[in-house]
């Protein structure tokens, strides 16, 4: 099985250039599984009804969400209505839920959704690695053969921690949040996919898809403005995991896409 994850898509931007490229990349690569990461894919921050359908009909089969994937009101009710758009399974709040389970004919697959605890203190997520017990046990009793974590978190260590954890447990193992991709997409010794950061799916020239001079006011004069989207050329990050019928990773390829 071929699953392709994509990075964090910020805002409308970011939406517009997955619906531009991802049905091309799907068919492309021969790709049977998406998985991408929406929690800023609203203008501004967050996630809206709106942005979770143009990143389903981009081609997306399961969103996966973040710290910011709460805090537009009017998803609520789509997180609990909807199996495939998650948010951090450890994260104290009482609707949607980080996991979910996903019947492809040939073959079955499971996603689980988790928030990091480091550097990011005011979301009180509770223990990711007793949670991911939890979920891998429900994975399996539900019959998933190739299971992916999407661990949203801001500290490499811990992200580097929990994939050498659940090395041999799952197939595919791929952190977000910080919007940047890193360079270590590999195979583990058991043999899951692993990589730090995805990257993001948004504007090159910009931080974290925000507009440089208002991030670059904020950290040397300590101004407060609005964040704004930068406009321009976009790019899409993510990578592939290729696996076998059991759930092996046996192939993994990068993907950086720009904008022509």
């Amino acid at each position: 099985m071929r699953t392709l994850a994509i990075g964090d898509v910020c805002g409308s931007i970011g939406c517009a250039a997955l619906l531009k490229f991802l049905p091309l990349l799907k068919k492309e690569k021969n790709i049977d599984f998406v998985i991408v990461n929406g929690e800023n894919s609203a203008d501004g921050n967050g996630i809206t009804p709106d942005s979770a359908e143009s990143i389903f009909c981009a081609g997306a089969d399961v969103i996966t969400g973040g710290n910011h994937t709460m805090h537009r009101r009017e998803i609520h009710t789509a997180l609990d209505e909807n199996p495939y758009l998650l948010r951090p399974d450890n994260l104290p709040v009482n609707y949607g839920k980080g996991y979910c389970f996903v019947d492809l004919g040939r073959t079955t697959a499971a996603v689980i959704n988790l928030s990091g605890q480091i550097y990011l203190e005011n979301q009180k997520a509770e223990n990711p690695f007793l949670r991911a017990d939890e979920l891998l046990e429900k994975a399996k009793a539900d019959g998933a053969v190739h299971i992916f974590v999407d661990f949203h978190a801001e500290a490499t260590s811990e992200k580097r921690a929990l994939g050498i954890y659940l090395d041999g447990k799952i197939t595919g193992f791929f952190g977000t949040h910080t919007h940047v991709q890193t360079s270590d997409l590999q195979i583990l010794p058991k043999s899951t996919g692993y990589i730090t950061d995805l990257g993001m799916t948004g504007t090159i020239d910009s931080v974290l898809g925000v507009e440089s001079s208002i991030i670059i006011d904020r950290l040397r004069n300590g101004k407060t403005d609005k964040f704004r989207l930068s406009e321009g050329i976009c790019m899409i990050n993510g990578c592939i995991f290729e696996s076998d019928k059991d759930g092996k990773v046996i192939k993994t390829e990068q993907i950086y896409i720009r904008e022509e």
